[in-house]
């Protein structure tokens, strides 16, 4: 570790004297580029600098430890006690800051959530899952911009797609993909029966033009009109989009825009992050010690979480923590549960990173 790190300091430095040259700061796209990776590379070389000095500090208690003067020695052997367990703290930090990082981390994204199994139910369900992520994007300051709905007739959800856009939106959202389970007496039970009704989440970073190359050869694009509840016309004009990508067989429509060019904007922002991820997903699939480290990129149909209302509980299966708390989760206040789910990320990353793989 120590030799990376000192690569890690030797670079920090060389970026230091390019950062001052003036044909680099003449160039803002160089300029930019060497300033981030400075940045990043700052909060790794500080505590470097500090762990070099513990270790000579802890020296210095050692020699200490030799002197014939016992309060001298009492002084030292407490110091050294204190110097190693900061020792210990410091190398725990930059082992976090040496894992690598997601490269979609700071991506913003498109999450869509389907009705499962369960009807009705599933339909309420898939709505109350979208205000919980509403409710947590606004405690985060984020933005949230329903893309697709399509919705029923008693307030449920068949499907929504939206896009939430801020600060290190996928960091903190990737955790969401999968089969979330919801146990509870639905609203149109009369005998009072528990239930037990699914919805999906997927949550897709949202990339560029150049993150994936669409040819415009490989698209089928029709027209139509846009329908409210039951299927109704709820247009004289056709503006809705359906866009279907030949080669995978993904389908995309959107139909919340009253602009044929809005929704088709729209549409092939969706049909990028679903692409991008396909291809994601193909690679992962290639690497399963990698994807064993990969909490938040689970499979589609894997089982991830469950919310009991009767005991008023939340368990995220992956990491076997139960929350007595469901009120405040649906609510938005996801905290506790993804901090957690981050924590132990990190954990297997740390163990993949001592394992030099």
């Amino acid at each position: 570790m120590f030799d990376r790190l000192k690569s890690i300091e030797e670079r920090y430095e060389a970026l230091s004297k390019e950062l001052s040259k003036k044909e680099v700061i003449a160039n803002p796209e160089l300029f930019k580029k060497y300033s981030i990776e400075f940045k990043e590379l700052g909060d790794i070389v500080t505590l470097y600098r500090k762990l070099k000095n513990i270790n000579k500090e802890i020296e210095e208690a050692k020699e200490l430890l030799k002197s014939d003067d016992s309060e001298m020695h009492a002084l030292a052997e407490s110091e050294l006690e204190d110097l190693e367990a900061e020792k210990e703290k410091t190398e725990e930090e930059i082992k976090k800051l040496l894992i690598p990082k997601d490269p979609m981390e700071g991506k913003n994204i498109i999450v869509e959530i389907r009705a499962g199994v369960g009807g009705d139910e599933a339909a309420l369900f898939a709505h109350d899952l979208f205000k919980m992520y509403f409710g947590y994007a606004e405690r985060k300051g984020w933005k949230v911009e329903v893309m697709d709905s399509h919705p029923t007739d008693i307030g449920g959800l068949k499907e929504i797609v939206f896009s939430v856009s801020g600060k290190n939106v996928y960091k903190y959202m990737k955790y969401e993909s999968g089969v979330h389970r919801v146990q509870r007496v639905p609203e149109t039970e009369a005998s009072g029966r528990i239930h037990t009704s699914t919805a999906t989440v997927a949550v897709l970073p949202e990339v560029e033009d150049v993150d994936v190359k669409i040819d415009p050869d490989d698209l089928r694009i029709d027209v139509y009109h846009s329908s409210g509840h039951g299927g109704q016309n709820v247009q004289k004009v056709a503006t809705a989009i359906r866009i279907i990508h030949k080669p995978t067989g993904i389908m995309v429509t959107c139909q919340d825009e009253r602009s044929q060019l809005q929704n088709k904007i729209k549409a092939m922002r969706i049909l990028r992050a679903r692409l991008y991820d396909l291809y994601q997903s193909q690679k992962e699939n290639e690497i399963v010690s990698q994807r064993r480290a990969q909490i938040g990129r689970g499979n589609r149909n894997e089982r991830i979480r469950t919310y009991n209302f009767p005991q008023g509980r939340v368990t995220d299966h992956r990491i076997n923590i139960s929350l007595y708390n469901l009120e405040e989760i649906m609510s938005g206040d996801l905290d506790e549960l993804i901090n957690a789910l981050i924590e132990e990320e990190q954990k297997e990353r740390l163990k993949l990173l001592e394992k030099g793989k």
